[in-house]
């Protein structure tokens, strides 16, 4: 019994040796990422658009103000400086509202590519008899007994299209 048990604890190290370890760097060559970043920017561009359209809007009448102020009476210049609070205020929610905006439609346009990816990784770890796959840069150690998994992932993606 005392042999059996003493063979077991000096097999357990050699079962934690027969693991095997991936890596894959995948995200970033994937071409939909590209057509993803590539719409993204483009709607960002088109918002920073619409905020400088607002901001030049709101520095005009800020500069009309400034010039007119001295003539206009004490009713008008508090109307006239409401109405500017009232556009910065509208700038600053435009602006918030844009991001969330950004970012809800980069959640919606990664979430699929992401499953593709996750999926694929799986096929590959079931298929591969992995233990653990990891991105690379997450890892702070790969040892030589890593396989990078990519070109692999890579075609099982491929076969999902």
């Amino acid at each position: 019994m005392k042999k059996l048990l003493l063979m077991l604890m000096l097999m357990a190290p050699l079962a934690t040796f027969a693991q095997k370890f991936g890596k894959v760097n995948i995200m970033q060559n994937l071409p939909e990422i590209a057509k993803i970043n590539g719409e993204l920017q483009a709607t960002a561009k088109q918002y920073e658009n619409d905020l400088k359209g607002m901001q030049d809007e709101l520095k005009r009448q800020s500069d009309a103000y400034d010039k007119a102020k001295s003539t206009m009476n004490p009713t008008a210049q508090k109307q006239k400086e409401e109405e500017l609070n009232t556009l910065y205020q509208k700038i600053q929610q435009t602006y918030s509202d844009n991001q969330q905006a950004l970012q809800k439609a980069q959640q919606d346009k990664m979430q699929p590519v992401v499953e593709k990816v996750r999926k694929a990784i799986e096929s590959v770890g079931k298929t591969g008899g992995f233990t653990y796959i990891f991105e690379e840069g997450a890892a702070v150690y790969t040892g030589t007994n890593v396989e990078d998994v990519t070109a692999k992932v890579q075609a099982e993606i491929s076969k999902m299209k």
